[in-house]
């Protein structure tokens, strides 16, 4: 989930999966969840809201009818590998969803996921969380989007199983999510309609 992080619990005592997922089930917060620390997520700017609400009408409008899924950042993820449970701000899954052992209102099995950049959690998108993401077995892209320019890049599980920058596109390309059959229409996802001119 690219909001930036309020506040790290490192210095308290670890917390369970089960006690994470209750602090979930009442919070009006999103927290993010690793090595026994929950982390609570700050809101995003409007423009971040905008772009991510953009791409789901955007995917879902080419998925209406097809065996796969788009959800908002509502939905968990859970790295089972690495026992990171996270909001990625929007993840496709294709066929039956497969819900976490130890939370289950976590899927483990996107087929894509999604996130749009901000100032503070850039570099944590591009680096270590994209190493969490790696280790989903059945994820096959992963999909930035650049909150600083017109950019979307498209990283992509090639057959023997290595990760790599498939496709970058700027403002008037057109990117294609293989493992789901879309393409991405970038102008159309950054295009603002209550945008003034100056």
């Amino acid at each position: 989930m690219s909001r930036g992080i309020l506040a790290i619990m490192q210095d308290g005592p670890t917390q369970t999966v089960d006690e994470y997922v209750a602090i979930e089930n009442f919070s009006n917060l999103k927290h993010e969840y690793y090595d026994g620390q929950i982390r609570a997520m700050g809101g995003g700017t409007p423009e971040h809201a905008r772009l991510g609400a953009a791409i789901v009408r955007h995917l879902g409008n080419q998925l209406e009818g097809k065996p796969c899924t788009v959800y908002s950042s509502d939905l968990r993820v859970r790295i089972t590998a690495t026992g990171l449970i996270t909001y990625p701000d929007v993840s496709v899954g294709c066929g039956k969803m497969q819900m976490d052992a130890l939370d289950p209102l976590a899927q483990v099995n996107p087929t894509v996921l999604i996130e749009v950049t901000s100032k503070s959690t850039e570099k944590y998108d591009r680096t270590a969380k994209y190493e969490h993401y790696k280790l989903i077995p059945k994820l096959r892209e992963y999909v930035i989007i650049s909150h600083r320019e017109r950019m979307i890049e498209v990283f992509r599980r090639a057959d023997d199983g290595t990760w790599s920058l498939a496709e970058r596109g700027g403002d008037g390309d057109q990117i294609s999510l293989t493992s789901i059959g879309c393409t991405i229409d970038i102008a159309a996802v950054y295009r603002n309609p209550h945008a003034t001119s100056s």
